[in-house]
């Protein structure tokens, strides 16, 4: 795939747009709306970027992730529903404009790849953890961008359909591909998503996911987390 070398920037407070996830997005900022017609009738592409919790003005996150527009359903009041397909981790380089919408230079991030029997160990410790999730029958986090508003409707999502994708997910054999969907499916706090998301070591990123997962089974009592 081809990343362009600069691309239009969304900044969402707590949103993360993982390399081959989908994302809902509610748009309904007129600068954001702006950004929505440009890249329909260009190249469909924009990034998604986590605004830093810590700054009262926009600053996103330096690491975010490109995607692309997958469906969008354009309302007569100009708002809209879209679906972005996470393309690949970029890096934010120097702002190129502000308005309408912020423009930025961008620079793909490439996974650095672990050892095959390292990844074999690490994918079997996963699978292991989300088998035992859907056993407990553990809540699956909603998308943070569709709770921005109160205009935007509630998202509620069907645990036997996320439970069959994240089966079929576990059937992967790319160990990128599995732990960038199970974090964007299973991890719920902004932080630990933004911090998955700047892992670019694939065995680093196993291993805070798996570590993450182990804490969430021992909150919920369950003696497996922690024993994996």
């Amino acid at each position: 795939m081809i990343v362009p070398c600069e691309a239009p920037v969304m900044t969402l407070p707590a949103a993360t747009l993982f390399p081959q996830s989908l994302l809902p997005v509610y748009v309904f900022e007129p600068r954001y709306r702006q950004m929505l017609v440009d890249v329909l009738e260009s190249h469909r592409l924009l990034v998604v970027a986590m605004q830093k919790p810590t700054c009262a003005r926009e600053v996103p996150h330096n690491i975010a992730g490109l995607g692309l527009v997958r469906m969008a359903v354009q309302h007569r009041d100009g708002t809209a529903h879209l679906v972005l397909q996470g393309l690949a981790r970029v890096a934010l380089g120097d702002t190129l404009r502000y308005k309408p919408y912020r423009l930025q230079r961008i620079v793909p991030l490439p996974s650095q790849t672990a050892s095959p029997e390292e990844s074999r160990l690490l994918l079997q410790q996963l699978r292991q953890l989300v088998e035992r999730h859907l056993e407990l029958g553990l809540p699956f986090p909603p998308p943070a961008t569709l709770a921005q508003t109160d205009d935007a409707p509630a998202w509620v999502p069907c645990p036997d359909a996320m439970a069959a994708i994240l089966r079929d997910t576990l059937d992967l054999k790319d160990p990128d591909i599995v732990a960038d969907l199970v974090s964007a499916m299973l991890v719920g706090p902004a932080e630990m998503r933004q911090q998955l998301l700047e892992c670019v070591g694939t065995a680093d990123r196993l291993e805070r996911l798996i570590a993450y997962l182990q804490e969430e089974l021992a909150r919920h009592g369950d003696p497996l987390g922690g024993c994996i």
